[in-house]
């Protein structure tokens, strides 16, 4: 079997940087090299400023930077000197030509298969860490045969990353299951047993899982459409529960109590986000329909537009309560990562609903206490498949700031979209009194629960999702009620 004592990774992203510090970590006798085109990047992973956050990834790293784990711009030499080589490059969805809007981008993995084909030599193990649609290694392979030297053989890994964001540490140092796919050939099979070797280090043999290659790559876009599911499931739920007077959270209590169905990812919320799940989605719809099962493509599609839906919806229901119109109105938006405890917005509903708002000319003020200003108007500006944002709109209507209380002076209301618990913690009496009356609060991630009979007390009109709440309803000192604050019948929410 051969013996793994050199790893080069491909890509110093949330999924190569996190997962080769815990392999470095792990494997203190295997150097780990993990590099990148980015020299920023790079320059961040060598200083104290690590250029993502993960809980207990600075302590990993600080742990093995230097000793057998290095950063490094110098992509040749680290792929010469490498026994094993991950592929850890973004794969985009493609924003134009065919498959626009559905299709993974594999230019980046072409780019590294044919780098790597050009510079090395001997035997290299060659291990698709990125996201990529079933039968990517196959291209990956033919690259390989078509510019193979005498001295030159490869073998081809699937080894896809099951990590979840904010617990990307504990997710790699305790996995539900390390899955590796390859070759059924003699050579294949050795293959499979170095990279097995690596994780044996600290993973139990019998959460390694191996398969075929493409039963691998399968899994992956599988086990992200299966997740992506359950949250619309329940997504679709709370619509309903809101016109019924139902509570989301105690039907999913409920159902989840079933062990046939189980309680994890049934939490309702403004829509799931992340660099994988629409991307993994859209991909797997893409695939069915180009082996001709449009039927199965329609019914993953529809996990897409109810998540596209949930976000109107709630969109939609700030306009209504803010008396139909948010033009020029002050909204404070809190959270833009596109979950806690991770500074990652990819796919974040925050994007979407921010742009929702300035369609209609709200002006938002943004915070969020580990997404930096210029991802957010990065984010806010970047063109999409099917439509531009004008800069000088975002940048006339955006304020980012980096005190929340700041964000809610003098705000009609307050959207949290990102479930950090430090907004669960505010002083809400100080905020209401700086914000304009009535004050509104949308909680998009229902973790303002158990404050509802607080914050109506103090005087906050409050929205969430999946649920009625009954408001308050506050008296003057004369004991008259003005007309504002007369109950106002349930408006229905125009998508």
């Amino acid at each position: 079997m051969m013996e793994v004592r050199r790893i080069c990774c491909i890509g110093a992203g949330y999924v190569g940087g996190p997962t080769c510090s815990v392999i470095a970590q792990m494997c203190p006798e295997v150097t780990v090299t993990v590099v990148d085109v980015n020299e920023d990047r790079i320059r961040a992973w060598n200083s104290d400023s690590l250029p993502i956050f993960e809980l207990g990834l600075q302590e990993v790293v600080d742990s093995c930077r230097g000793v057998n784990l290095f950063f490094s711009t110098d992509i040749d030499e680290a792929i010469k000197n490498a026994d094993l080589v991950f592929i850890s490059v973004n794969t985009p969805t493609k924003t134009f030509g065919i498959g626009k809007g559905r299709a993974a981008d594999l230019k980046y993995i072409e780019a590294c298969a044919r780098r790597i084909a050009d510079v090395s030599s001997g035997c290299k193990i060659v291990v698709e860490k990125s996201t990529v649609p079933v039968r990517a290694a196959e291209s990956i392979r033919r690259i390989f045969n078509a510019n193979t030297k005498s001295s030159l053989s490869f073998q081809v890994l699937s080894n896809p990353e099951f990590l979840a964001e904010g617990t990307a540490i504990t997710d790699l140092k305790n996995p539900d299951r390390v899955l590796i796919g390859g070759d059924e050939t003699p050579e294949g099979q050795h293959a499979i047993q170095a990279l097995r070797s690596i994780y044996e280090h600290w993973v139990p043999k019998n959460k390694i899982i191996t398969t075929n290659t493409w039963s691998s790559e399968l899994s992956k876009l599988a086990a992200n459409a299966f997740l992506a599911q359950r949250i619309s499931s329940i997504n679709s739920i709370s619509a309903l529960c809101e016109v019924t007077g139902a509570d989301v959270e105690e039907v999913a209590h409920a159902i989840g109590t079933d062990q046939r169905i189980g309680s994890r990812f049934l939490k309702a919320s403004v829509g799931f986000g992340g660099s994988c799940f629409q991307k993994d989605v859209l991909n797997l719809v893409y695939l069915c329909e180009s082996v001709n099962l449009p039927e199965v493509a329609r019914y993953w599609q529809q996990v897409i537009e109810i998540n596209d839906y949930q976000r109107k919806r709630f969109s939609s229901r700030i306009i209504n309560c803010l008396f139909n119109t948010v033009t020029d109105k002050k909204i404070a938006l809190l959270g833009f990562a596109f979950k806690k405890n991770t500074g990652d917005t990819r796919e974040s509903s925050s994007i979407y609903i921010s742009r929702y708002l300035l369609e209609e000319g709200a002006c938002l003020h943004i915070y969020d206490p580990k997404v930096k200003a210029e991802q957010i108007m990065q984010d806010l500006t970047k063109p999409t498949p099917s439509e531009r944002h004008d800069t000088a709109t975002v940048s006339r209507l955006v304020t980012i700031v980096t005190d929340p209380y700041k964000a809610c002076e003098n705000a009609h209301a307050i959207v949290i979209c990102t479930e950090w618990d430090m907004f669960t913690e505010l002083d809400y009496e100080r905020i209401h009194k700086a914000m304009l009356k009535p004050a509104f609060i949308f909680d998009g991630r229902r973790i303002l629960d158990s404050l509802h009979d607080q914050l109506q007390h103090i005087g906050f009109q409050v929205e969430t999702i999946g649920k009625r709440v009954n408001q308050r309803i506050p008296f003057t000192a004369s004991g008259d009620r003005s007309e504002m604050d007369q109950p106002q019948p349930l408006k229905k929410n125009k998508l």
